[in-house]
């Protein structure tokens, strides 16, 4: 049988949370859900995140802002893991989605954002649509990531650098990124190599002054802004646009 596009197999996950029992019965959610998953590891501290990323290998890493240490532990593990370009994509479990901790998450590095009122089976899927290279967040929580980059000064510098300078190309790449898709899903609607999206993506985040595909989208829905189409790149309950 052939495999779509968006197939993705069984995700090996690590988690993470503030005590062993609300570990497990994350592992056990996830055990029960139509998803692929396989939890290779727990932790309930930054020590032992390392550890257990060293010695599993992982592809996702979800992990709990409020570890035993503190509240916000797992801001500074997720930023670590970044840091140190490490391979788990991250997943942050917010008890509160409140504009300062969600902005928070995506600016440690998170993949995606989940909160703890939502259903075990929207984390499978939000697991395994991050594996596929995309960022997890509500719609209004990407509202608020929206808000704190297009501050007037940020918007202006990012407008400014990339106005006139993008290629056609380059232009049709940054729409598709936008649109959510992924490396994969670029080069098959552009017949590219994923490695020749990957430069393009490059030389797109120099030009117009972005870090990663989170705020080149942005940039795309602030020229945009006004159009109707601007909505394509928003989803209720799913992945909305790719990270790097």
């Amino acid at each position: 049988m052939s495999k779509s596009p968006g197939y993705v197999g069984t995700v090996k996950v690590f988690v993470a949370d503030s005590s062993q029992l609300s570990c497990q019965l994350i592992a056990a959610a996830l055990r029960r859900d139509r998803y692929r998953t396989k939890v290779v590891g727990f932790a309930t501290d930054a020590i032992g995140i390392r550890e257990g990323l060293a010695k599993y290998e992982a592809d996702v890493a979800v992990i709990g802002a409020r570890l035993d240490e503190e509240d916000t532990a797992g801001f500074s593990v997720t930023r670590e893991l970044r840091a140190s370009h490490a391979k788990p994509s991250v997943i942050l479990i917010l008890d509160s989605n409140r504009p300062a901790m969600v902005v928070e998450a995506f600016r440690a590095g998170a993949s995606g954002i989940f909160s703890r009122d939502q259903s075990s089976e929207l984390l499978g899927k939000c697991i395994h649509a991050v594996h596929r290279g995309q960022v997890w967040a509500r719609s209004q929580e990407l509202r608020y990531v929206i808000e704190a980059l297009g501050s007037p000064l940020a918007a202006k510098s990012i407008c400014v650098r990339g106005s006139g300078l993008l290629t056609k190309r380059e232009e049709g790449v940054v729409q598709l990124v936008a649109e959510g898709m992924t490396n994969r899903d670029i080069s098959q609607e552009l017949h590219l190599s994923e490695h020749t999206v990957r430069n393009y993506l490059f030389r797109i985040f120099n030009k117009v002054g972005t870090s990663n595909r989170l705020e080149l989208a942005l940039y795309a829905i602030d020229r945009k802004e006004g159009d109707h189409h601007q909505n394509s790149v928003v989803a209720t309950h799913g992945p909305v646009v790719s990270p790097n």
